[in-house]
């Protein structure tokens, strides 16, 4: 149905597509894998229209096609879910499903009722409850995530790009989302699955497609597809495998004591202390209240009581910046949002917290400056054609690198992380993890809040489970599953 012919694309000097040419066939699930900056995004938005490729072109049913912009893709029966949340914060449910396409009573008037009862039926679709009248930037990422879904499904295209859906959904969102793709390929529509999650790819993938710099590495079916063969296509080596690490348990002085956290309406008297060198989990379901927690330790919910304490210094009172200062670091759930500035450079997104260090006199210290630039970019392995390049340009899983580069670069002594590795490729979340692992080896406090429980069971001394705001028990990492942490989130463990 599909075919990629010579396909190439260049960003100013980077190369994001070079000679790529692979075909797809109708009514099945074709996956994309590859590292961040591999070209996946890229050649997604290509066959969504939203792209020209330099070179090369796309057939459809033998056809050569060239459009022009994604309401011609959308025409064609093309639809694409982002991986970066592309919706309207400030319009309701309703208008941002119906966005483009507004019912109307006579024009320019447009039919509330009737674009409430469409935006319903789009969400009964993908199995959603969601009230269409509610303004879409009230709700969590997980849910905007499914709305997009269901946008793009409503459409009634016969040609679906999934770019990284799963990223903010929780394991029954994600077996939901599962399901309608199955029902959705039944019904003879092609998808083209984008992920960094074997798991997934195994689950869902009839053949997979594999891109390594821009170049199409090669394509496999089913039966021929395998983890190992997988990885050492997309990074061009094997990947070591992994023991769990589980620490002995820390003693000593307590670094982050919470003592009656809470904040009303989103969590009540949370309880919990990290020691210097441990990782400490926080596991839960969408909606239970991890996020919120973190962001009141940072000092960013006013409404938030209790205490929070950092070496035994109490942080009650203390803004944001001084929270920082005192030696915490946070990489938000959020990064297009919270965690970075997109139409500024990499350096000044890097060099944002550092500032007071970096400060010489009245001037900026640009040689520290670059010096710092250059470890995290070597330590991360960062890829961005050069350090003055827009962080918007980076792909998602190199932004998400700069955020956690610049608390690296810091020092911070307390780090909360928030789903750290989310849209992260397999061999760049491995490179974070032994990040992560070294950071307690060397005394730092890891607080790591993450969806993927085989990330919790493989990274942290302990896991704090979180249901309904509150703390629901505590498990030792090496000695619990993901049973017994699902039974835990979900309320079922006695």
């Amino acid at each position: 149905m599909i075919a990629f012919s010579s396909i190439s694309k260049t960003y100013g000097g980077t190369t994001a597509l070079d000679d790529v040419s692979f075909s797809l066939e109708r009514g099945l699930v074709h996956a994309l894998m590859g590292e961040n900056g591999a070209g996946k995004s890229t050649l997604g938005k290509i066959l969504a229209g939203i792209l020209r490729p330099d070179h090369g072109s796309v057939l459809l049913d033998g056809t050569p096609t060239a459009f022009a912009s994604p309401r011609e893709a959308r025409r064609a029966g093309i639809a694409m879910v982002h991986q970066e949340l592309a919706l309207c914060p400030d319009l309701s449910v309703a208008e941002n499903l119906c966005l483009g396409a507004y019912p109307v009573l006579a024009p320019p008037f447009i039919d509330p009722a009737r674009m409430t009862s469409r935006a319903m039926a789009m969400l009964a679709d993908v199995g959603s409850s969601i009230d269409p009248r509610v303004t879409l930037g009230t709700l969590p990422v997980a849910l905007r995530q499914v709305i997009q879904i269901a946008g793009a499904v409503g459409t009634g295209a016969s040609i679906l790009i999934l770019d990284e859906p799963t990223s903010s959904l929780s394991d029954a969102e994600t077996s939901h989302l599962f399901a309608l793709i199955r029902r959705l390929r039944d019904r003879g529509v092609t998808v083209v699955y984008v992920s960094h999650r074997m798991n997934e790819v195994f689950t869902l993938a009839d053949t997979v497609t594999v891109l390594r710099d821009g170049r199409c590495i090669g394509s496999l079916g089913r039966g021929e597809a395998n983890e190992q063969r997988i990885v050492s296509m997309m990074i061009g080596r094997e990947l070591a495998a992994v023991s769990p690490h589980h620490p002995a348990p820390a003693s000593g002085d307590t670094l982050l004591d919470v003592r009656d956290l809470a904040s009303h309406g989103r969590f009540q008297e949370v309880n919990f202390s990290v020691h210097p060198g441990e990782i400490v989990g926080i596991a839960g379901l969408v909606g239970a209240g991890r996020s919120d927690l973190a962001a009141a330790i940072m000092g960013l919910d006013p409404r938030a009581t209790g205490d929070v304490r950092l070496d035994g210094r109490s942080l009650s009172g203390l803004s944001t910046r001084q929270r920082i200062a005192a030696g915490l670091g946070f990489v938000p759930e959020d990064r297009k949002i919270q965690g970075l500035a997109l139409a500024l450079s990499c350096r000044m997104n890097h060099s944002f917290p550092l500032l007071p260090s970096l400060r010489r006199l009245l001037f900026l210290d640009r040689t520290k400056e670059t010096c710092m630039l250059d470890r995290s970019f070597r330590a991360l392995a960062i890829k961005a054609p050069d350090v003055e390049t827009p962080v918007e340009q980076l792909s998602g899983g190199n932004q998400q690198k700069i955020v956690l580069a610049r608390w690296l670069a810091g020092g911070a002594r307390m780090l909360i992380l928030d789903e750290p590795t989310r849209g992260v490729d397999i061999g760049a979340k491995s490179a974070l993890h032994e990040t992560i692992r070294d950071l307690a080896r060397q005394g730092a406090g890891i607080l790591l809040i993450s969806s993927e429980l085989p990330e919790l069971l493989q990274l942290a001394t302990r896991i704090l489970v979180m249901r309904t705001g509150s703390i629901a028990g505590e498990v030792r990492a090496g000695d619990t599953d993901q049973e017994q942490l699902l039974r835990l989130m979900s309320g079922l463990a006695a």
